[in-house]
């Protein structure tokens, strides 16, 4: 054999072995779907400012090998959740965060569908091996004291009937404050997402695997 034809040979098996070595490194790493809606999908902040990209941030400083799945869609509900979940499940999740709820209880939904919904998601999630981290919502005091208790409620029923890793409020510090959120009083800021993501990590380490 030519000296030409043993270099590209050597070159071929060195090409053969770092094709090999990315397989095994994408067959190990883990994926995480943050689903949820607009308050996942990061509206009015860039892509790289939303709470999974700084989530998927933190993960790789801190050496948990997991890609993150922005699967927040906004104005999205409980129900449409519901359709979406077989999609998510594409992506093989070995951890869903579940952030859903807010746009029902905007638009004064019956709550007992907001719960029945937020329960199939997280068992499906569940049934298909995935660990869930389920967010909580909360309300402001106008909506009534009755019905805001009863959407607070049904967020800590699920966890607990479900075991599975729980947010109790996925805003806490960070909802009312306007120096934390868009105009629109709704929406986090960059900042108001540093904080989420701040406040989501302790709940979501006890759910990964190094």
């Amino acid at each position: 054999m030519s000296g030409s034809a043993c270099a590209v040979v050597r070159a071929l098996v060195v090409l053969s072995l770092i094709l090999g070595l990315t397989g095994v490194a994408g067959a190990e790493e883990r994926v995480i779907v943050a689903f949820g809606d607009s308050l996942t999908a990061g509206y009015g902040v860039a892509p790289e400012q939303s709470y999974p990209a700084l989530l998927a941030a933190r993960l790789r400083a801190e050496g948990y090998p997991y890609r993150v799945v922005n699967a927040g869609v906004s104005g999205d509900t409980t129900a449409g959740g519901l359709r979406r979940v077989d999609w998510a499940l594409r992506s093989k999740p070995d951890v869903v965060i579940v952030e859903l709820g807010a746009n029902d209880a905007l638009r004064g939904q019956d709550l007992a569908a907001v719960r029945a919904n937020v329960d199939a998601i997280v068992e499906r999630f569940q049934a298909a091996g995935a660990r869930v981290l389920l967010a909580g919502m909360r309300l402001p005091p106008n909506y009534g004291a009755r019905y805001s208790a009863e959407f607070q409620r049904l967020f800590e029923d699920i966890a607990k009937k479900r075991k599975t890793g729980f947010m109790p409020f996925f805003l806490h510090g960070v909802a009312g404050d306007p120096a934390l959120n868009l105009p629109d009083g709704i929406h986090p800021t960059a900042a108001g997402y540093r904080i989420i993501a701040d406040q989501l990590w302790p709940y979501l380490r006890p759910l990964l695997t190094r």
